[in-house]
């Protein structure tokens, strides 16, 4: 694994929230993921014909990496976007969807038959803990409703599902072919969810139109498909350890654009959560 794409992804990754706090004041949450949805799959399917990208061959991998797009992009996605649109802060979003390397290294072991070495159990704990120091300032501000961690579990239930399931079933595909079967599925489940509970009316404010973009381009195009790279070519415990570095990294981005400080206690656990990814490292 080429060591600069693990870092490319996390800083990539990150932006997600920033690209949520840019758009989502101008647009519903599942309205806001389907003109993404959307726009992906024209650019994805405009390239797939200017490369002459392959096509699966079995129908089997048509629905295994289908599967694999509902779980990463409409149940993670969606559940992001609703839990933060409905006021659970982004620090305890992101806190909670910071549990996936532990439930990953937890299911790896039984489902992909990974071994997960005492060393990397210890990185796992070390880098829950800086995840929870880097957010607990955020947390000060009031208590959410219970309801409000729904959507989050759901994301954390996607993103952990959808990395196992990629690496045992379809770990391996063409990564322009296989955005449009990923997000062909993920935008059919999400229309009539977003159709039945939202107006689907966007404010086009030059705020909504760069987030779109970015979301669209950046995170949807690049860091999905660096995502794809890295399971392929890593172990899912591997892979998961990396979604320790973004809330810290969410922070950091967030005091360069907004000016929002960074106290101790959260430096001190992005700290833990660098040294809990390095000692959670593959074998290597």
């Amino acid at each position: 694994m080429q060591p600069l794409l693990p870092l490319l992804f996390v800083f990539l990754w990150s932006t997600g929230f920033i690209g949520a706090k840019f758009g989502l004041p101008y647009a519903e949450p599942l309205t806001f993921l389907l003109w993404r949805y959307g726009l992906v799959v024209v650019l994805m399917l405009l390239i797939v014909f200017l490369t002459r990208a392959p096509w699966p061959q079995a129908p089997r991998q048509w629905l295994h990496i289908g599967v694999t797009g509902v779980l990463v992009h409409g149940f993670y996605l969606g559940g992001v976007f609703m839990a933060i649109h409905h006021g659970l802060p982004a620090g305890l979003t992101a806190l909670v969807v910071g549990l996936q390397p532990l439930l990953t290294a937890l299911a790896a072991g039984w489902w992909l038959g990974e071994r997960v070495l005492p060393r990397q159990w210890l990185g796992l704990g070390l880098g829950f803990i800086g995840v929870g120091l880097v957010v607990s300032g955020k947390l000060a501000g009031g208590a959410a409703v219970t309801g409000m961690f729904l959507p989050a579990l759901v994301a954390l239930a996607g993103i952990t599902l959808g990395t196992l399931y990629q690496k045992r079933f379809c770990a391996r595909f063409d990564l322009r072919t296989g955005a449009v079967i990923q997000f062909v599925p993920a935008a059919l489940g999400t229309l009539p969810v977003a159709l039945a509970t939202e107006t689907m009316v966007v404010d086009w404010q030059g705020e909504f139109v760069f987030a779109l973009m970015w979301l669209v381009l950046v995170l949807s195009i690049g860091a999905i498909s660096l995502l794809n790279l890295l399971i392929r070519q890593g172990s899912a415990v591997h892979v998961a350890r990396l979604f320790y570095l973004t809330p810290p990294t969410t922070a950091l981005i967030a005091w360069g654009l907004f000016g929002e400080t960074l106290p101790p206690l959260a430096l001190a656990g992005m700290g833990l959560a660098a040294a809990g990814v390095y000692l959670a490292r593959g074998k290597a």
